[in-house]
């Protein structure tokens, strides 16, 4: 069985050269093909991501990962994708994981560490390793059959924050999710500047407003503020 990996970018030209070289160089890439859609990079993510000529770049001009990671799906040749975070570190067993996993679902992800940052996060990776859905979300990575996410109609592109947590919340409603008990390696970056716990009351709102129903947009806003983050 065959992956469509599928990666979404926006300014990553100081992480996106390590996925894609771990990628190319990986014992089983003749079973996986690997999509990047950018989102209108201006730091030289698409020159990064074009020296490696068996990468299929998609390029959009209005950044939205929900428009992304839909693109890669359209565009994708595999009957499972694979979505992937530019700044993710896999472990080596990930194809033969996946194909394991969707021998019992037809969905899920990995728990995940922290590649830097204080010994407190330890206590958020922690609890990814539990199917609670304030734990899930983009950063553990997301496999799912084309069957499940054409059911589901793929990414609701009026979420241009939380696509995955409104994409898992509605999988939950058909399908059970499977925790793959190995880690993948997320950045930190986030908590780069920021405090472990102005990081984690942001996170705590924003989910707050996501499950009241407010609007993509107010949430995104926030978010952006209250963390100084220039792309999200």
């Amino acid at each position: 069985m065959n992956l469509s990996l599928i990666i979404p970018t926006l300014n990553e030209i100081d992480r996106i050269e390590r996925l894609l070289g771990f990628l190319t160089e990986h014992k089983c890439r003749s079973k996986f093909e690997v999509i990047v859609v950018d989102g209108g990079s201006e730091d030289g993510t698409v020159e990064k991501i074009k020296k490696f000529p068996d990468v299929r770049l998609i390029q959009i001009t209005q950044p939205s990962r929900a428009r992304q990671l839909n693109a890669g799906a359209v565009n994708a040749s595999s009957d499972v994708f694979y979505f992937v975070h530019a700044d993710v570190v896999l472990p080596e067993s990930f194809y033969d994981d996946i194909i394991e996993a969707l021998k019992s679902s037809y969905y899920g992800g990995y728990r995940y560490q922290f590649d830097s940052g204080p010994l407190l996060l330890k206590i958020n990776a922690f609890f990814t390793r539990f199917p609670m859905m304030w734990c899930r979300g983009g950063d553990q990575t997301l496999f799912i059959t084309r069957s499940l996410f054409n059911k589901l109609e793929g990414f609701n592109e009026h979420f241009c924050v939380m696509e995955d947590f409104d994409l898992l919340r509605r999988a939950a409603k058909i399908a059970s999710y499977r925790i793959i008990q190995k880690d993948v390696i997320v950045s930190a970056r986030k908590y780069h500047g920021n405090g472990y716990l102005k990081v984690q009351l942001a996170n705590l709102k924003a989910f707050r407003m996501f499950n009241s129903g407010v609007d993509p947009k107010k949430i995104r806003n926030y978010y952006k503020l209250a963390l100084g983050l220039k792309d999200y």
